[in-house]
């Protein structure tokens, strides 16, 4: 689609679905929006794509995952949207003294669990630690949740609701030191650790807390921090959220690569290039789906190398024409149903962050793994019988490790992930690959580069940058609705509506609502 107009209320800068909830909020409120995407297709990191010719599969590319979305926002839009639950919350492979087994979560836990931890440990004590935990993070999952959705809490509010201990061991300490205390087990203590490190170069006693601010994205969402697979693959939450937009009269444009905004106080002037012609709108509101560091070029500032974000991730993407099995004798839609976690027992990730910050691909390279054809198999198209698709999300890997040699280092990385998961398998994961229309194995990876050159994220980093807690300091500044909604940047007439605005982190949409709410609060 292409625009005639001139003005309008709100521009949004990025299609992702964070632009799109916006746009949905806005438009269903009679403004005017526009919503420009500088890709051929809306949905930023939250896409489906039949990447291996010849197959029919539709992998989810980039996101994988859905927890922080609320369910009052997808109700409020009546979005056309399921999110399945996995039959398994996590496995986790282990070998000790020459024997294989594997820890196993339930979700809803039961006997297996305890069963599995006791194998592993030798008791119940690891176990009862466990639920502990879990309980005591929940309480602080279903205090801090419904406020998302809300003008920003600030941190004494939710301070004095939540158990003092709790609140300590969670978000005033580092996170490592909490699990160090609670946990004995190395491989016990990695799996809770994992949720800290997804996205986030740190180690887990990184004094600055962005390894716990990590771990509370993680486990907040909804009140439970359950991760659920899209059916229809994350395309289908964007392609939900498109249609929301445009039936309430939002215009979607893309191939529209945005190139500056000239903002003030009272409003803003975009420029955009379809690879053609050069437009021109204006808008009394602008909201930024791009990551705060881009937006600042736009805006007219120097590019600054040094607070350019730097993500760490390893993505790769596999389709199977089996799963394989695994030296353990777990049934591999068991271990594959939930997250999978390799080589993160406690020790090996705070080891692999050593290597990495010396500058070093880590030697054993911690990662998980998920298979949503075993809780959707509708991804798969016609595919024959025993087809799976594997997503492989790696820590520890910054991007300043492929800098030098990017194809070699890249190499050096996956081969370390698929190491890590041939060590508990009796056949090499090789060996159970499709191969495509070309008869090459069906695998691709993406390291932070890759990322940044396919979605503009500056430095491959997932989050658009390091992420906030989701309240504001006791002392913060709230005078005016996009203060008081955690969306503001330094010039009035434009708001963040992204991963970069205070809870834009993951796919959820609270970024995009909320910065819908502040324009709205402006009328």
């Amino acid at each position: 689609m292409s625009t005639d107009r001139t003005s309008y209320d709100v521009v949004v800068v990025g299609g992702g679905h964070n632009g799109l909830t916006a746009a949905a909020y806005l438009a269903r409120a009679g403004l005017s929006v526009l919503v420009l995407e500088r890709l051929d297709h809306t949905g930023g990191a939250a896409v489906s794509a039949q990447a291996f010719a010849g197959h029919p599969a539709r992998l989810s590319r980039y996101s994988y995952l859905v927890s922080l979305m609320p369910e009052a926002l997808a109700a409020d839009l009546g979005l056309d949207l399921r999110l399945a639950s996995r039959s398994v919350a996590s496995y986790t492979p282990w070998i000790r003294h020459g024997r294989a087994g594997g820890l196993l979560v339930q979700r809803p836990e039961s006997g297996e669990s305890e069963k599995s931890f006791r194998d592993l440990t030798g008791s119940d004590d690891e176990y009862d630690a466990w639920r502990r935990f879990y309980a005591d993070v929940g309480h602080l999952a279903e205090v801090v949740a419904p406020t998302l959705l809300e003008p920003l809490p600030v941190e004494r509010s939710l301070r004095d609701a939540v158990d003092p201990e709790v609140w300590r061991d969670v978000v005033s300490r580092p996170i490592g030191e909490t699990i160090e205390e609670r946990f004995t087990d190395d491989t016990v203590r990695g799996v809770v650790a994992t949720d800290a490190l997804i996205g986030t170069f740190a180690s887990l006693r990184d004094p600055s807390l962005v390894q716990n601010r990590c771990f509370l994205y993680h486990l907040v969402g909804n009140g439970t921090g359950e991760w659920r697979v899209p059916v229809g693959g994350m395309g289908a939450v964007t392609d939900a959220l498109a249609r929301a937009a445009t039936a309430a009269g939002a215009e979607l444009v893309t191939r529209a690569g945005v190139s500056a905004i000239r903002a003030d106080d009272d409003g803003a002037e975009v420029t955009w290039h379809n690879g053609t012609t050069e437009h021109t709108v204006r808008a009394r509101r602008v909201l930024s789906n791009v990551a705060p560091w881009v937006l600042r070029i736009l805006l007219g500032e120097a590019e600054d190398p040094d607070s350019k974000p730097e993500g760490s991730q390893l993505k790769i993407n596999l389709l199977l024409d089996r799963l394989p099995r695994l030296r353990s004798g777990v049934d591999p839609e068991v271990a594959f149903a939930g997250t999978l976690h390799l080589a993160e027992d406690y020790s090996q990730l705070e080891a692999a962050y050593a290597d990495a910050a010396a500058g070093r691909v880590p030697a054993v390279m911690p990662g998980e793994i998920y298979c949503h054809s075993l809780t959707d198999p509708s991804i798969l198209g016609d595919a024959p019988d025993g087809t799976h698709t594997l997503t492989y999300f790696g820590v520890h890997t910054p991007a300043s490790l492929f800098e030098a040699d990017p194809a070699a280092a890249k190499q050096r990385a996956v081969d370390s992930a698929l190491a890590a998961l041939n060590e508990h398998l009796v056949e090499p994961i090789q060996s159970c690959l499709a191969t495509d229309a070309s008869g090459r194995p069906c695998l691709e990876a993406k390291i932070p580069q890759d990322i940044e050159r396919d979605l503009a994220m500056p430095g491959g980093h997932i989050f658009h940058g390091d992420l906030e807690w989701p309240w504001a300091p006791n002392r913060a500044r709230l005078d005016t609705p996009a203060q008081q909604w955690g969306v503001q940047t330094d010039v009035a007439s434009v708001l963040v509506c992204g991963s970069g605005a205070r809870r834009g982190g993951a796919v959820s949409g609270i970024g995009g609502h909320n910065a819908a709410q502040a324009v709205l609060a402006e009328r």
